[in-house]
């Protein structure tokens, strides 16, 4: 049973290249890889890879007849329950291959979103992956009620002999178009109660910093070494699907709020990214951006692309950034890291030059805070109470006056000014 749960399905994955698809579209041996470490995050073994270079896709297999005899002959002797392709198919091009083949055919839009699935947690990543994976379902309906539209005719038959499949296949449309509006407007209150929140942050004056970056680039394990906020942090794509929040000291003057969020990926299937948006809105009301680049991934360039595209598709590209340079540790010696005044080399499992990160992130975000002694009149005590609201009170004596410790911003600090201790 064991090793039943932990492979669900012997897969073949086959991926096409022509010159008249989009780069992004194309599939080439590090985009196979990276398919292949997502079949193992779903919980898939690979057992086969078929890459072809083809002048245009074919319209009705994308492959090609011949190529999908020679992949159907690969599954049989493989025993593969599975086909998977690193490009989009077209929802009659999956309904032709799996006649053709035999067995289940998923794209890679599709496998992502069966590990979405299985990996959300919270109410509102559920929503959200529910919510793509109708969107998703949509256009491919006609293929599952096939065998119940052959019963009866298109609707140009004889009266009475039109089949129960289309009658079936508008009903299952109606539904699933209820569903998304349903969907959508839980989502909508989730983005309200988000907002609330903050709207309360703005209010104390704690600043966002949010991690971005590609999926399995060591944002989580950041996060670990940064707060001890025990997130699960294993070497596999998507292990993280729902922001976590935690609140960090930065320096003796500085907390701020700081948020993981979902890994981004090359080819990330479009209804994801308009799901993942109550997530993702994070980046936009964040007040700095950390990107982490596993620098030690040979495709760190063309990772740290796509996610500079999807910080401009999300809005949140004028944003104050950080580029945090992760797994530094693992470069042959001698080699160059990058540098520059906003680039910071580290090791997030080693803490190796978090420190320095730590002294950026509050070069950044330093808006005048002062850590300041105050003796307050007793016939002022009204002040503690808007230094309770609005500052960090570290400590609070009771003696000739009211004598505070906090931690102040500029505007705090110009309403309680004339009772600020003189520095010696």
């Amino acid at each position: 049973m064991r090793e039943t749960e932990e492979i669900r399905d012997k897969v073949v994955l086959v991926g096409l290249n022509s010159p008249v698809l989009k780069k992004e579209e194309n599939a080439d041996e590090a985009t196979m890889e990276e398919l292949a470490a997502l079949v193992e995050t779903a919980g898939g073994e690979t057992v086969g890879t078929v890459l072809q270079n083809r002048a245009t896709p074919d319209p009705r297999s994308f492959i090609g007849e011949g190529k999908v005899e020679e992949v159907r002959e690969f599954c049989r002797n493989s025993g593969a329950t599975m086909v998977i392709f690193d490009n989009d198919l077209s929802p009659s091009q999956q309904r032709v291959l799996t006649d053709l083949l035999g067995i289940q055919v998923l794209d890679r839009c599709g496998l992502i979103l069966d590990i979405f699935a299985q990996r959300a947690k919270t109410k509102e990543g559920r929503l959200q992956v529910e919510l793509a994976q109708y969107k998703y379902l949509l256009p491919r309906l006609t293929g599952m009620w096939t065998h119940l539209e052959r019963q009866g005719g298109s609707g140009q038959g004889a009266i009475g002999s039109k089949g129960p499949g289309e009658t079936q296949l508008e009903t299952d449309r109606r539904l699933i178009h209820k569903k998304i509006d349903k969907l959508r407007t839980d989502l909508e209150d989730v983005r309200r109660v988000r907002g609330t929140q903050r709207q309360q942050r703005r209010k104390n004056e704690i600043p966002v910093v949010a991690i971005v970056g590609y999926t399995n680039a060591g944002k989580s394990t950041l996060l670990n070494q940064l707060t001890g906020a025990g997130i699960p942090a294993n070497n596999r794509l998507f292990d993280t699907l729902d922001t976590t929040s935690r609140l960090l000291t930065v320096s003796d003057t500085l907390d701020v709020v700081i948020s993981d969020t979902v890994g981004f990926i090359r080819k990330l299937p479009h209804q994801l990214v308009e799901a993942f948006k109550a997530t993702l809105e994070e980046l936009e009301y964040a007040d700095l951006l950390l990107h982490v680049i596993d620098v030690s991934n040979p495709e760190w360039k063309t990772q740290a692309q796509v996610v500079e595209n999807l910080i401009l598709e999300l809005g949140a590209g004028d944003l104050p950034r950080i580029d945090v340079y992760n797994k530094s540790d693992c470069l042959p010696a001698g080699e160059i890291m990058p540098h520059g005044q906003d680039i910071v080399s580290i090791s997030a499992r080693t803490g190796q030059g978090v420190d320095k990160l730590l002294e950026m992130i509050d070069q950044r975000l330093d808006k005048g805070t002062r850590r300041v002694t105050l003796h307050l009149p007793y016939d002022k005590g009204g002040l503690l109470d808007m230094l309770y609201r609005e500052a960090k009170v570290e400590s609070v004596e009771y003696s000739e006056t009211i004598d505070v410790t906090a931690v102040c911003g500029p505007r705090t600090l110009g309403q309680v000014e004339p009772f600020l201790e003189q520095e010696k």
